[in-house]
């Protein structure tokens, strides 16, 4: 599904001006219909025989996993995806005429059933793969895991305890690989809770990451910060101009109001919002997406990125009366300004090239 989404995008996008908007609408439709019957094509080849067996064994993995706050939004997304499942099923059990109107619409009512399994798919893939290893293991206990804790803490404080990876165990519980650092060695190491907040504690020592992978628990699938949202389905683009754009109409313009606009579209809002605008929105969905890892040192993140994100609104308002104000002067670049040709004009044929000027006589250099 991602290959076809590749390929159908770049086809989208031969049928799109410079500004995002669809001037091809009827090449437009036919690489939508393109992208549905190959989504259609690859589910009933690759997953239609499997898909009841796999949400099966993906049930019974998830009913052997301890008790965990994302428990039910997995049995959620199941029951969807099975719901999908028989919808796609049937339709492919009563196909409608090869080549016709009624095959694109058909292919087109699946689609969303198609991209939920390709949205969604992963969640009862790793249930299903990793039914055996999601059980949580402890290579430390006692007085070894203290001394390995203590060990990590003095690194933490000296700065020598670097983050390699993590990830959640099925209890819900976030581990973390790192790098001890001692006497310029270094020991993978790792941690289970949130390494910036005190109460963590050192759960194994391993001699190199495919160790650790091996004896620690598996990871479930990560999260989505965003629970509507969808690869697949996305909404189209808003038409809008780059700030390259605006930079060429400020150089290529003659009058104040021509470099005003250029900096009223970098700030403009609403659906055609300007590149300052979308700056600001990039740094609040930034700073959103920071708080929703919930661990310490992500939520100083977004709240250093909520604070860029007013500085870019201050800004953005400054730009807009200075604009404003740069528009109001009704002034033009003075004449004396003159253009530069880059081609210079040739001599007719008929005519006698310029002489050239005479060339200074120097000393004759003596030893």
């Amino acid at each position: 599904m991602a290959v076809i989404d590749c390929e159908t995008e770049a086809a989208l996008a031969m049928t799109r001006d410079r500004y995002g908007r669809t001037v091809r609408p009827g090449a437009a439709a036919a690489a939508r219909a393109r992208r549905d019957a190959a989504a259609v094509k690859a589910y009933a080849t690759d997953l239609a025989p499997q898909a009841d067996a796999l949400l099966d064994a993906a049930r019974r993995a998830l009913n052997g996993l301890p008790p965990a706050r994302h428990l039910a939004g997995w049995r959620a997304v199941l029951d969807g995806l099975a719901a999908s499942a028989t919808v796609i099923r049937q339709a492919l059990d009563h196909p409608a005429d090869p080549g016709s109107p009624a095959e694109r619409t058909q292919h087109a009512v699946l689609w969303p059933h198609l991209t939920a399994w390709a949205d969604h798919g992963s969640i009862p893939s790793d249930l299903a793969d990793q039914r055996d290893g999601w059980h949580s293991t402890n290579p430390l206990a006692g007085e070894e895991q203290q001394m390995w804790t203590e060990r990590a803490q003095a690194a933490q404080r000296r700065g020598e305890l670097d983050l390699i990876e993590s990830w959640y165990a099925a209890d819900g519980q976030p581990i973390t690989l790192a790098y001890l650092v001692e006497d310029d060695d270094s020991t993978v190491i790792a941690l289970r809770g949130d390494p910036g907040v005190p109460g963590w504690q050192v759960i194994g020592h391993f001699p190199h990451e495919y160790e650790a992978g091996k004896a620690l628990p598996a990871p479930v699938p990560p999260g989505v910060l965003r629970p509507d949202v969808s690869r697949f389905n996305r909404p189209p683009s808003a038409p809008e101009l780059s700030l390259q754009d605006l930079i060429r109409d400020v150089v290529e313009g003659h009058s104040a109001g021509d470099a005003s606009n250029a900096l009223l579209g970098a700030v403009q809002r609403g659906y055609t919002a300007g590149p300052m605008v979308r700056l600001q929105e990039l740094l609040e969905t930034s700073a959103q997406f920071a708080g929703a890892l919930e661990n310490a040192q992500s939520r100083q993140i977004g709240a250093r990125l909520s604070a860029l994100g007013r500085q870019i609104e201050f800004l953005t308002r400054e730009v807009e009366a200075a604009a404003e104000d740069l528009g109001a002067t009704v002034a033009v670049l003075p004449p004396h300004r003159t253009p530069v040709l880059r081609a210079r004009p040739r001599p007719a044929v008929d005519t006698t090239p310029p002489t050239s000027p005479p060339r200074a006589r120097t000393a004759a250099r003596h030893r």
